[in-house]
């Protein structure tokens, strides 16, 4: 696949950079732009993505960055199963944790609620930082609704970190979850309250949670543009409304022969 002459390699993380240093310096180089454009696509164009870290893959299977990114880019395109199997392939690589909840999560996708809840109180999670605590706490809360479990997903989601007034980069996220699980259950006041708690907290527009918000407001958004071509379309009936006028007007006013013409010549107008 083609890559952007202005992609170098250089881009990547500096200890991806070092983990390709094994490879032969070209082969290293072609692996790390490949793995460029995957990040560059991930968000936008996840099969794109996802062809890229194919690429690379095929390139260097035995570096643990390239197995890491090939599972995202397959789980970014809904492949749980390639996911997961990347996933596991770069933590026997590597012997660290950090991906345990996103595999957590490919077992939900996999529709395996319970596995991920397993997952979710295994010894693992004790080893995980804190951002990866409240990710397996999300995915946990994911399953238990999964399960229609909706009550203990509420429970499962409430946390010091929920609680918590400082702002961190996943509390945007657990608000919004907890906002979520609050307004399936039907406690709309409480949801509403939290989605509000999730606005202030997402800086990067990480959640829909501004719009979840208004639609609880019933505030309706309505295209400017629209508003427009609907306010034309209002004039030009009007005018044509006023032209249809004036031409029966004549036609009463013309001799009995011609009213029929002028009235026949006034639809005209109006068609």
């Amino acid at each position: 696949m083609p890559i952007p002459e202005e992609v170098t390699g250089e881009e990547i993380d500096k200890d991806v950079r070092q983990e390709l240093q094994s490879l032969p310096k070209t082969l290293a180089d072609d692996v790390a732009r490949n793995l460029v454009m995957v990040a560059r696509l991930i968000d936008e164009d996840p099969e794109g993505a996802y062809a890229y870290s194919r690429i690379a893959l095929r390139l260097a299977s035995r570096v643990a960055a390239v197995r890491e990114a090939a599972g995202f880019a397959a789980y970014a395109s809904q492949k749980y199963s390639e996911a997961l199997a990347e996933f596991r392939a770069a933590r026997r690589m590597t012997g660290n944790v950090d991906l345990w909840p996103v595999m957590a999560d490919c077992e939900r996708g996999l529709g395996r609620p319970e596995k991920a809840l397993d997952m979710a109180g295994a010894p693992e999670v004790h080893k995980l930082d804190k951002a990866g605590q409240v990710e397996m706490r999300l995915v946990a809360a994911g399953a238990r609704r999964d399960m229609g479990q909706l009550d203990a997903a509420i429970v499962t989601l409430q946390s010091p970190e929920l609680a918590s007034n400082s702002v961190q980069p996943w509390t945007a996220r657990l608000r919004y979850a907890y906002a979520d699980a609050l307004l399936a259950v039907g406690r709309e006041a409480e949801a509403r309250e939290w989605f509000a708690k999730a606005v202030e907290a997402d800086r990067d527009g990480s959640t829909d949670a501004s719009d979840r918000l208004a639609e609880l407001d019933g505030v309706e958004f309505t295209d400017a543009l629209d508003d427009s071509e609907d306010g034309d379309a209002k004039l030009d009936a009007e005018d044509k409304t006023e032209d249809k006028a004036e031409a029966e007007a004549e036609a009463h006013a013309a001799a009995p022969g011609d009213a029929a013409e002028a009235g026949h010549k006034a639809e005209a107008d109006e068609d």
